[in-house]
């Protein structure tokens, strides 16, 4: 019987669940035993696991959780706990790109015998992700990206507030699309917007937000591995409202946008790094050095141009669509899920495990 352990998200407004009521209803009855830990946070209330069958217990009981116990979540684990982690645990590690951190994550597990099986290296045969929440990303952050360029038209000079999860995506398309249209009201045109990674399930989401606020085809600049072919930095994107990076990074590629362009003549004045490879060494967007929060949505780039530039890089930005995107990337992992019986045969299963050995090994001890 493999045993689940869905933990408790512990990173401030995010309300997303690796495993939702509907999917562990199905798990269950395929054999699987599932442990549920009680969250005010997140969208699911505890009351439809319970209805679904599982078994809750007390918020953070993880840790004492039997040692056969396979620890489910998304985002990171708290960073102040340095004891040694002896469970299995699947979730977004963030530390297989030389992020910051990454060797304080890993010894963790290696000095505890745990193992990470990273959900963002589950790929299929030809190495394109099993699951993945790219096109809530995507949505999520050219949503609050048209809303920042709203906000400085409607209210210049004030800084852009926190911002709440939205019940579903009718709500927030709405929300946005009120707002874009009274900063047309004042005499704006339409933002021009580009999506960079356009092909990708992220920038596919973007370019779905934009179509559906009333953004005129027109003023969607779509760009992806053939504009970019020769190499950046593109000064068209300081001819762009709001610049999107949907892409994924892995490996060095030259700057998209550098913090000495930001000085010219532009009328950028949104940047939405979907991507977030804010600590990582080869990030393609160097203007900016921390990550946003759905508290603090927006850091300005200080240039030496009176025009401002607000930089939106949320690292958990489908929590904007909470249900909607964990419905959304459950239902994708799910298949995978059922093989867990066989991980000791299941390809996708032995990758991601060969992947965590070889990341241990880089550890400097």
């Amino acid at each position: 019987m493999v045993h689940l352990w869905l933990r408790t998200e512990t990173k401030r407004k995010e309300h997303r669940a690796a495993i939702t009521p509907s999917k562990c209803q199905t798990l269950l009855e395929r054999g699987f035993k599932i442990t549920v830990e009680r969250s005010s946070q997140r969208i699911f209330d505890d009351e439809e696991y319970e209805r679904a069958g599982c078994t809750l217990v007390p918020s953070l009981s993880w840790k004492t959780a039997p040692l056969d116990a396979y620890i489910i979540g998304l985002k990171e684990l708290p960073e102040n706990d340095n004891c040694p982690l002896a469970h299995t645990h699947i979730f977004f590690a963030h530390c297989y790109k030389n992020q910051a951190g990454w060797q304080d994550i890993m010894r963790k597990f290696i000095k505890g015998g745990g193992t990470i099986l990273d959900l963002e290296y589950l790929n299929d045969e030809r190495g394109r992700r099993i699951a993945a929440f790219g096109f809530h990303a995507g949505f999520a952050g050219a949503a609050i990206g048209l809303d920042v360029w709203a906000h400085q038209c409607l209210h210049r000079g004030q800084e852009y507030p926190s911002i709440d999860p939205y019940p579903n995506e009718d709500e927030l398309v709405n929300n946005i699309k009120h707002r874009l249209d009274a900063a047309v009201a004042l005499g704006n045109s339409y933002p021009r917007v580009m999506v960079m990674g356009a092909l990708g399930r992220c920038g596919k989401g973007a370019i779905a937000i934009a179509q559906k606020v009333g953004i005129p085809d027109s003023n969607i600049l779509k760009w992806d591995m053939e504009e970019t072919k020769s190499g950046g930095p593109f000064p068209e994107i300081l001819d762009c409202n709001v610049f999107i990076n949907c892409i994924y990074l892995s490996q060095k590629i030259p700057s998209f946008i550098t913090k000495e362009m930001l000085d010219e003549e532009r009328n950028l004045s949104v940047i939405v790094d979907v991507s977030c490879d804010t600590t990582n060494p080869n990030n393609p967007i160097p203007v900016y050095t921390v990550n946003t929060t759905f508290d603090k949505p927006t850091v300005q780039v200080e240039t030496n141009n009176p025009k401002p530039v607000d930089v939106i890089s949320i690292d958990h930005l489908p929590t904007l669509l909470p249900r909607e995107s964990s419905e959304q990337f459950c239902g994708d992992l799910l298949p995978t899920l059922l093989q867990l019986p066989e991980r000791d045969t299941a390809r996708v299963w032995i990758e991601t495990e060969r992947i965590f050995k070889e990341k241990a090994a880089l550890v400097e001890q």
